[in-house]
């Protein structure tokens, strides 16, 4: 019998990373009513929120109320779901426990000064965190996922050493991670640098099976960074949905790339994803109406066609943004005509 899961697996963290950053507090009953879109929309992966100080991040202090509604538990039953929860310390993981979560997430930073001003500690000291909180979790009957932040730039602290994002990774697999989602922070990277890390990592020894990517869209590139990553075998990617996120504790830095993006590129090029595309554009449009301040045109620009209008252009634009895939372009081509007609 063949396999069910699609080829590639999108994590989606709108509930949380997308809107951790927004000022105006989004109602909870609104965030439930995005995780139940989403859901609705063929997304089997969703972050729902963040255990963390409301002092630190005001827009997640509705946290426990959201963990502990209904709706929340009866998606928990779905076996085909995963439900992570970030938790940045031991107790934001008694808190997700005692909640009824069944996976969390931890997360490092690879470099000093983003981890000081994230999360107040050197490297060294994220890294012991994240391995007592993993251990606990697992002996708890938990999964635990990674991330690690700022793998090209740190806002502080300029270009990023691979050797410390080795290190990084190779902590949180021994912790027990299944995955370690691999995070732009600043969305600086671009393709090739995107490719030498990855290489790098896998020529050290980590299994390229437990590597995700999670890309920042600060300079339009996190689009061809999520191809030049599923070029070199990586198949799950972090997305927001509408491009929604930032984070508060990097200055500058845009939203994580969108999940109408990164669905459309790889339906495109013929590449499933088990996610309804009409469906989540409709998602994104919903939530951003429910913003305030939310720039409309955005809206826009995820309900219509793109002003990539004649073949020729389409063909110039995707040799400038995606040189070396020059193979997938006509199914490319075709995606990117019928924008906006619902089609998935």
């Amino acid at each position: 019998m063949p396999s069910t899961t699609p080829p590639v697996r999108i994590v989606e963290v709108g509930p949380r990373d997308g809107l951790q950053n927004i000022s105006p507090p989004i109602p909870t009953s609104t965030k439930l009513e995005l995780i139940q879109r989403l859901y609705k929309a063929g997304l089997r992966t969703i972050e729902l929120t963040s255990v963390v100080s409301p002092r630190r991040i005001p827009q997640l202090a509705d946290c426990r109320e959201l963990l502990q509604h209904d709706s929340v538990h009866a998606l928990a039953t779905d076996p085909t779901l995963r439900l992570p929860v970030l938790v940045p310390n031991r107790r934001g993981l008694e808190v997700a426990c005692d909640l009824g979560v069944k996976e969390v997430a931890v997360f490092v930073s690879a470099t000093e000064g983003f981890s000081r001003a994230n999360t107040n500690c050197t490297v060294e000291q994220g890294l012991a965190r994240a391995q007592e909180v993993a251990a606990r979790a697992i002996a708890d009957g938990l999964v635990v996922r990674g991330y690690v932040s700022c793998i090209f730039s740190d806002p502080h602290d300029g270009p990023t050493p691979p050797s410390a994002v080795l290190r990084c990774v190779q902590t949180l697999l021994e912790a027990g991670c299944y995955e370690v989602s691999l995070g732009d922070t600043l969305g600086v990277g671009n393709p090739s640098r995107v490719r030498s890390l990855i290489r790098y990592l896998v020529d050290a020894g980590v299994p390229v099976s437990n590597l995700a990517g999670h890309f920042h869209d600060t300079y339009g590139q996190a689009v061809a960074n999520v191809w030049e990553a599923y070029t070199c075998g990586v198949r799950v990617f972090d997305s927001s949905v509408a491009g929604l996120g930032g984070c508060p504790f990097a200055p500058g830095a845009k939203g994580n790339v969108a999940t109408e993006a990164v669905v459309r590129l790889f339906h495109g090029a013929g590449i499933e994803t088990g996610i309804d595309l009409g469906s989540l554009v409709e998602t994104g449009v919903w939530v951003l109406k429910q913003i305030p301040g939310a720039d409309p045109r955005q809206a826009a620009v995820l309900s219509s066609k793109p002003s990539i209008a004649s073949h020729s252009t389409r063909s110039h634009w995707l040799h400038g943004h995606f040189p070396h895939y020059e193979g997938h372009w006509p199914s490319m081509l075709s995606e990117f005509s019928c924008v906006g007609t619902g089609r998935d």
